[in-house]
């Protein structure tokens, strides 16, 4: 049979329609850093506790750090025969060492091995996009500062109601990302659990160090059941749920300001360097930047209900419907990094039109509802 790792008691090679249709490299391979990052802890660890030397831990760990830079250098030969990341790079380093590089996959299964990867993955795009939501929050704030003394009209049913100061629609914003940090500090917590050494399903025999290993790779505690680790995605539609919250309220920016940004409305100029134009009306700046922002939510909101069907229903503990969790993650996150990437300088560089807006104030009767307070302070009720 064709050589797979866990080729056992197979007599025949795989098809090749298989290998193509269950091959998950071209997407997993993103995950090559983290996963040799867990395998030098893994072997580190079973140095530690004696079950690989000192000297083959130091080869394991050498030439896991040589197959990380050939793949960053992109020298490094991926092939659907091998299924994912993790099958290429230990293939690589049994290639290179022998029965030494066999060693690394002592007491853990692929099982626990990708959860772990997963979870790394996941720890590092957590922190990525808060710091990104904090740069927007700053934007706003700067803008805050600037902006200190326009007065808005604000809208209920998208009809004029109340003055408000600029700043104030500023801040809600950040209010919201502020709880979208918030969720993604919270998702943190629970991805922050080590799996590695749960091995298939029911743990392993072998003396090993889990907490070893979680704290070589910063984990805050290790799992505590085997058969729910091995089966446990909460972390990934956590995550999932949080980034589509994130998506809505950048979407509900980006259509306020497409509205303010038309004649109609007026409030607001968008940079051109973030529009573009029309191919056959040369007066056109459109606000593409915004509505490819809008139109990306439905992009994260869709992968978080593919993530969420998945799951339903998938009996204890590991089953390869699992495989499937990754690119919809993937999706999510460099789609809400890519708008994060452009809402910050899109906040920085709009301006008020404050002619414009000053010069409307006076409709709607936006200040009715003070006048019925003014009032109310002199003994009238206020249903008269």
């Amino acid at each position: 049979m064709a050589e797979k790792p866990w080729g056992g008691v197979f007599e025949e090679a795989t098809d090749r329609r298989v290998e193509k249709f269950t091959e998950s490299v071209s997407f997993d391979r993103r995950l090559y850093a983290h996963d040799i990052r867990g395998s030098i802890a893994h072997a580190q660890m079973l140095a530690k506790t004696g079950l690989l030397s000192d000297d083959e831990c130091h080869q394991i760990e050498h030439t896991l750090n040589g197959i990380c830079q050939e793949i960053e250098q992109g020298g490094f030969s991926f092939s659907a025969a091998l299924e994912d990341v993790h099958m290429h790079i230990e293939r690589a380093l049994i290639d290179r060492l022998g029965d030494v590089g066999r060693k690394l996959h002592t007491a853990r299964s692929r099982n626990d091995q990708v959860s772990t990867d997963l979870r790394l993955w996941v720890r590092e795009a957590i922190d990525e996009v808060d710091g990104r939501l904090a740069d927007l929050q700053r934007a706003f704030l700067a803008r805050s500062a600037d902006d200190r003394e326009v007065v808005l009209p604000g809208y209920t049913h998208l009809r004029r109601a109340q003055p408000v100061l600029a700043p104030h629609y500023w801040l809600a914003y950040c209010e919201k990302f502020d709880r979208d940090r918030g969720r993604l500090a919270d998702c943190r917590k629970r991805t922050n659990v080590l799996t590695l050494g749960t091995a298939a399903l029911a743990g392993t025999s072998l003396p090993i160090d889990r907490e070893d290993v979680a704290r070589r790779l910063g984990f805050d505690a290790v799992a505590a059941n085997s058969l729910d680790a091995s089966s446990d995605r909460d972390f990934v539609l956590e995550f999932a749920f949080a980034l589509a919250m994130v998506a809505e309220h950048l979407s509900t920016w980006a259509e306020e300001w497409i509205l303010w940004s038309t004649t109609e409305f007026g409030f607001l100029e968008l940079p051109q360097a973030f529009c573009t134009g029309s191919s056959i009306m040369p007066q056109k700046v459109n606000p593409d930047v915004l509505e490819l922002i809008r139109g990306k939510t439905a992009r994260v909101v869709g992968n978080l209900v593919r993530l969420l069907v998945l799951v339903k229903g998938l009996p204890l503990a590991y089953n390869r419907d699992l495989q499937e969790d990754k690119e919809p993650l993937f999706d999510s996150f460099d789609t809400v990094r890519s708008c994060l990437e452009l809402a910050a300088p899109l906040v920085e560089e709009s301006k008020l039109n404050r002619a414009a807006i000053a010069a409307r104030l006076g409709e709607g009767h936006l200040d009715a509802t003070t006048l019925m307070e003014w009032l109310i302070r002199r003994q009238v009720p206020q249903r008269t």
